[in-house]
Protein backbone atom coordinates (compact mmCIF):
# COMPACT_ATOMS: atom_id res chain seq x y z
CA UNK A 1 0.00 0.00 0.00
CA UNK A 2 1.27 3.45 -0.67
CA UNK A 3 -0.56 6.56 -0.92
CA UNK A 4 0.29 10.25 -1.72
CA UNK A 5 -1.20 12.99 -0.51
CA UNK A 6 -0.71 17.42 -1.10
CA UNK A 7 -2.03 19.33 1.07
CA UNK A 8 -2.21 22.73 -0.27
CA UNK A 9 -3.70 26.50 1.04
CA UNK A 10 -2.44 29.67 2.63
CA UNK A 11 -0.81 30.70 5.48
CA UNK A 12 -3.29 30.19 8.72
CA UNK A 13 -5.75 27.85 7.19
CA UNK A 14 -4.57 24.77 9.07
CA UNK A 15 -3.10 22.76 5.82
CA UNK A 16 0.43 21.94 8.40
CA UNK A 17 -1.92 21.03 11.55
CA UNK A 18 -4.49 18.83 8.98
CA UNK A 19 -0.90 17.20 7.07
CA UNK A 20 0.28 15.97 10.94
CA UNK A 21 -2.84 14.38 11.55
CA UNK A 22 -3.36 12.83 8.61
CA UNK A 23 0.42 11.19 8.87
CA UNK A 24 0.00 10.35 12.63
CA UNK A 25 -3.13 8.15 12.00
CA UNK A 26 -1.14 6.29 9.33
CA UNK A 27 1.81 5.94 12.01
CA UNK A 28 -0.42 4.74 14.32
CA UNK A 29 -1.83 1.94 11.54
CA UNK A 30 1.80 0.86 11.34
CA UNK A 31 2.73 2.56 8.38
CA UNK A 32 5.58 4.07 7.78
CA UNK A 33 5.32 8.02 6.85
CA UNK A 34 7.37 10.76 5.38
CA UNK A 35 6.27 14.06 4.95
CA UNK A 36 7.54 17.92 4.34
CA UNK A 37 5.91 21.26 4.13
CA UNK A 38 6.69 24.17 2.06
CA UNK A 39 5.83 27.21 3.89
CA UNK A 40 7.27 30.37 2.28
CA UNK A 41 5.43 33.60 3.40
CA UNK A 42 2.78 31.91 5.13
CA UNK A 43 2.62 34.52 8.17
CA UNK A 44 1.47 36.41 5.31
CA UNK A 45 -1.14 34.65 3.57
CA UNK A 46 1.17 33.30 1.57
CA UNK A 47 1.01 29.66 -0.33
CA UNK A 48 1.33 26.22 2.10
CA UNK A 49 2.27 22.89 0.61
CA UNK A 50 2.32 19.99 2.80
CA UNK A 51 3.49 16.90 1.17
CA UNK A 52 2.59 13.34 3.00
CA UNK A 53 4.01 10.14 1.79
CA UNK A 54 2.76 6.63 3.04
CA UNK A 55 4.28 3.09 1.95
CA UNK A 56 7.48 1.06 2.08
CA UNK A 57 8.34 2.99 -1.99
CA UNK A 58 8.05 6.74 0.18
CA UNK A 59 12.14 7.21 0.24
CA UNK A 60 11.59 10.79 -0.26
CA UNK A 61 9.40 13.52 1.86
CA UNK A 62 8.53 14.79 -1.79
CA UNK A 63 6.08 14.00 -4.19
CA UNK A 64 6.81 14.21 -7.36
CA UNK A 65 4.84 15.82 -10.11
CA UNK A 66 2.10 13.51 -11.56
CA UNK A 67 2.49 11.52 -8.41
CA UNK A 68 -0.56 12.52 -6.10
CA UNK A 69 -3.42 10.19 -5.54
CA UNK A 70 -5.10 12.90 -3.58
CA UNK A 71 -4.97 17.21 -3.33
CA UNK A 72 -6.53 18.54 -0.22
CA UNK A 73 -6.77 22.07 -1.63
CA UNK A 74 -7.99 25.01 1.28
CA UNK A 75 -8.04 27.43 -1.67
CA UNK A 76 -9.60 27.31 -5.15
CA UNK A 77 -6.01 29.12 -6.84
CA UNK A 78 -3.62 26.37 -4.60
CA UNK A 79 -5.65 24.09 -5.97
CA UNK A 80 -4.93 24.77 -9.81
CA UNK A 81 -0.88 25.95 -8.65
CA UNK A 82 -1.13 22.29 -7.52
CA UNK A 83 -2.86 20.14 -9.83
CA UNK A 84 0.83 18.96 -11.80
CA UNK A 85 1.36 16.71 -9.00
CA UNK A 86 -1.79 14.77 -9.16
CA UNK A 87 -1.99 11.58 -11.02
CA UNK A 88 -4.23 10.69 -13.86
CA UNK A 89 -7.86 9.83 -12.09
CA UNK A 90 -6.45 11.09 -8.85
CA UNK A 91 -8.81 12.84 -6.63
CA UNK A 92 -9.05 16.71 -5.13
CA UNK A 93 -11.01 17.47 -2.68
CA UNK A 94 -11.29 21.66 -2.84
CA UNK A 95 -12.82 24.22 -0.33
CA UNK A 96 -14.48 26.54 -2.91
CA UNK A 97 -14.17 29.57 -1.01
CA UNK A 98 -11.35 32.19 -2.02
CA UNK A 99 -9.35 33.77 0.00
CA UNK A 100 -7.95 36.96 -1.19
CA UNK A 101 -4.25 37.63 -1.88
CA UNK A 102 -2.70 40.94 -0.93
CA UNK A 103 -2.41 41.68 -4.33
CA UNK A 104 -6.23 41.72 -5.32
CA UNK A 105 -7.09 43.96 -2.70
CA UNK A 106 -4.43 46.65 -4.25
CA UNK A 107 -5.62 46.00 -7.50
CA UNK A 108 -9.43 44.59 -7.72
CA UNK A 109 -9.09 42.23 -9.85
CA UNK A 110 -12.03 40.37 -9.34
CA UNK A 111 -10.57 36.98 -8.12
CA UNK A 112 -13.88 35.49 -6.80
CA UNK A 113 -12.53 31.86 -7.13
CA UNK A 114 -15.26 30.76 -9.80
CA UNK A 115 -12.23 30.82 -12.94
CA UNK A 116 -10.61 28.13 -10.81
CA UNK A 117 -13.40 26.06 -9.44
CA UNK A 118 -14.69 25.81 -13.49
CA UNK A 119 -10.87 24.96 -14.50
CA UNK A 120 -11.01 22.16 -12.23
CA UNK A 121 -14.16 20.88 -13.21
CA UNK A 122 -12.98 20.90 -16.74
CA UNK A 123 -9.70 18.81 -15.98
CA UNK A 124 -10.36 16.62 -12.70
CA UNK A 125 -12.75 13.61 -13.09
CA UNK A 126 -12.57 13.03 -9.00
CA UNK A 127 -13.66 16.31 -8.14
CA UNK A 128 -15.14 16.97 -4.69
CA UNK A 129 -16.54 20.46 -4.01
CA UNK A 130 -16.79 21.34 -0.53
CA UNK A 131 -18.38 24.98 0.71
CA UNK A 132 -15.74 25.97 3.43
CA UNK A 133 -17.95 28.89 4.17
CA UNK A 134 -20.53 27.78 5.21
CA UNK A 135 -19.46 24.36 7.25
CA UNK A 136 -17.18 26.65 9.06
CA UNK A 137 -20.03 28.58 10.19
CA UNK A 138 -21.78 25.54 11.19
CA UNK A 139 -18.94 24.72 13.48
CA UNK A 140 -18.77 28.21 14.57
CA UNK A 141 -15.08 28.94 13.99
CA UNK A 142 -13.12 30.05 10.22
CA UNK A 143 -9.92 27.95 12.28
CA UNK A 144 -12.33 24.56 11.67
CA UNK A 145 -11.85 24.54 7.67
CA UNK A 146 -8.75 21.95 8.00
CA UNK A 147 -10.98 19.55 9.63
CA UNK A 148 -13.82 19.60 7.83
CA UNK A 149 -11.32 18.92 4.62
CA UNK A 150 -9.85 16.46 6.41
CA UNK A 151 -13.33 14.36 6.91
CA UNK A 152 -14.24 14.83 3.36
CA UNK A 153 -11.11 13.71 2.18
CA UNK A 154 -11.69 10.58 4.64
CA UNK A 155 -15.18 10.10 3.39
CA UNK A 156 -13.71 9.70 -0.39
CA UNK A 157 -12.37 6.37 0.43
CA UNK A 158 -8.72 7.33 -0.75
CA UNK A 159 -7.02 7.34 2.14
CA UNK A 160 -6.23 4.55 4.34
CA UNK A 161 -7.12 5.76 7.31
CA UNK A 162 -11.04 5.19 9.17
CA UNK A 163 -12.97 7.90 10.75
CA UNK A 164 -12.45 6.34 13.81
CA UNK A 165 -9.00 6.70 13.25
CA UNK A 166 -8.91 10.57 12.54
CA UNK A 167 -11.37 11.19 15.67
CA UNK A 168 -8.31 9.18 17.65
CA UNK A 169 -6.01 11.76 16.16
CA UNK A 170 -8.12 14.58 16.79
CA UNK A 171 -8.62 13.75 20.34
CA UNK A 172 -4.94 13.33 21.23
CA UNK A 173 -3.13 15.78 18.99
CA UNK A 174 -5.50 18.97 19.54
CA UNK A 175 -6.52 20.70 23.29
CA UNK A 176 -9.36 19.31 25.24
CA UNK A 177 -11.13 22.65 25.17
CA UNK A 178 -11.18 22.25 21.31
CA UNK A 179 -12.67 18.54 20.63
CA UNK A 180 -16.26 19.26 20.37
CA UNK A 181 -15.87 21.96 17.68
CA UNK A 182 -13.00 19.92 15.96
CA UNK A 183 -15.44 16.50 16.39
CA UNK A 184 -17.75 18.73 14.89
CA UNK A 185 -16.40 19.88 12.19
CA UNK A 186 -14.65 16.33 11.11
CA UNK A 187 -18.71 14.87 11.20
CA UNK A 188 -19.71 17.97 8.86
CA UNK A 189 -16.82 17.02 6.36
CA UNK A 190 -17.46 13.55 6.55
CA UNK A 191 -21.45 14.32 4.79
CA UNK A 192 -19.99 16.34 2.27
Amino acid sequence: MSKDILLCGVGGQGTVLASKLIASAEMSKGHKVRSAETIGMAQRGGSVTSHVRVGEDAYSPLIPLGKADMIIAFEPAEAVRSLPYLKKDGTVIVNISPVRPITETLKNTGYDGTEMIEYLKQKVSNLKLVDGEILTQKCGSAKALNIILLGAATAAGELDITPEDVRKEIIENIPQKFHDMNLKAFEEGLRV
